[in-house]
């Protein structure tokens, strides 16, 4: 497969992270880790079976939790969601997950499908394929040339797979959001070039929100012919990103390693910054907000447990260098990474926010 220009590897944020921490530029890598040929990857999910999906509409689950406060919806939508979710196998040894892992799962459902593919249930049907994710082994390969880059391949062609046989058997040609937070991200990003840009399927599509990704402004018109970024908020069949992090965080040297892939891949640093669309605006031509603008974040820490009532008018943001720069509220108890990085909380934060934007696209769409 061609190489890729589109995503900041946690091994990229991990080291600038680092390195901020530490006062120095480049943080010593961990030892290498096993060859990727080296191990027999898990047994290639079935799609055709239920089993292979962590969210299908009408099959209770994690994706049909609400804030606490909110009420259920389980009716049947006319618009879907493909979810794909971010890293959650954090091995030292091995190079994909094994879909079959039920503690993975189960750490899977509660952290992510309930907090970040959850976002949607109140607008969409949710479809979210478990799949042989690359585990934090892979970040290490920068520019996904490497074992790494192998480890992305295999769980890219699960994620393919899951696309196509939802799309020739469960979406039953009906508008569609794909949806997906740092590996899952660059899952999309992939499935934008090879399965929307430029083909029939661009029309169905609400909007891609391909969260906690570098996704360098300079790959419109180069990767992609005609998608575009979503500059609107009512824009549809377009794609939108952001990468947040607090007022703290030093950008100049985040910036360094963002966009590093793009100017590998095209030999240009042009157009490398990456896409940020304020969360709180939804337009590129608005990209500040104050705390009166959230219509309401979630408080706390993702992992096991419910998710807390939603807060509004508790988060400011704005775009700055490509970065979403978050001023929020110490009242939410959020944790930021080493150096500022907000990557775990890029849904919760906006919550409210995300929903009430879906609807927007999918009304504007049905016009």
């Amino acid at each position: 497969m061609a190489r890729t220009a589109t995503a900041i590897t946690a091994w990229a944020l991990l080291a600038a992270t680092t390195a901020l921490a530490q006062g120095v530029q480049v943080a010593t890598p961990p030892p290498p880790p096993p060859a990727f040929d080296s191990q027999t990857p898990a047994p290639a999910p079935d799609y055709a079976a239920d089993s292979a999906w962590a969210a299908l509409p009408g099959v209770p689950g994690p994706a049909d939790t609400v804030p606490q406060g909110r009420k259920a919806d389980s009716k049947v939508h006319g618009v879907d969601v493909f979810y794909v979710h971010p890293t959650t196998f954090r091995t030292p040894d091995r190079w994909n997950a094994d879909p079959a892992d039920q503690r993975l799962n189960d750490w899977t459902d509660a952290s992510v499908i309930a907090r970040q593919a959850a976002v949607f249930n109140a607008c969409c049907n949710i479809f979210a394929p478990r799949y042989r994710q690359a585990s934090f082994l892979a970040t290490r390969d920068r520019f996904m040339e490497g074992d790494g880059g192998k480890a992305y391949a295999l769980a890219y062609s699960d994620v393919l797979r899951a696309f196509d046989q939802w799309q020739a058997s469960r979406n039953q040609g009906r508008p569609f959001i794909l949806a997906g937070h740092s590996q899952g991200g660059e899952m999309l990003m992939r499935l934008l070039a090879d399965r929307i840009d430029g083909t029939p399927l661009q029309k169905r599509m609400v909007a891609a929100y391909a969260i906690g990704i570098d996704f360098s402004v300079g790959t419109f018109g180069r990767r992609y012919r005609t998608l575009k970024p979503c500059d609107t908020p009512v824009r549809t069949g377009c794609v939108l990103a952001w990468n947040a992090v607090t007022p703290e965080a030093d950008l100049k040297l985040l910036g360094g390693f963002a966009g590093a892939r793009f100017a590998h891949v095209y030999g240009t640093e042009e157009g490398k910054q990456s896409l940020c669309v304020n969360p709180l605006t939804f337009a590129m031509s608005r990209p500040n907000a104050p705390r009166t603008a959230s219509k309401g974040a979630a408080p706390g820490d993702p992992g096991m447990g419910p998710v807390r009532a939603l807060v509004a008018g508790k988060v400011a943001a704005k775009c700055d260098s490509g970065f979403l720069v978050v001023d929020a509220d110490p009242a939410l108890e959020l944790k930021p990474l080493p150096g500022g990085s907000l990557h775990y909380h890029e849904y919760g934060l906006f919550y409210a926010d995300i929903q009430a934007n879906v609807a927007r696209r999918i009304k504007a769409m049905r016009r």
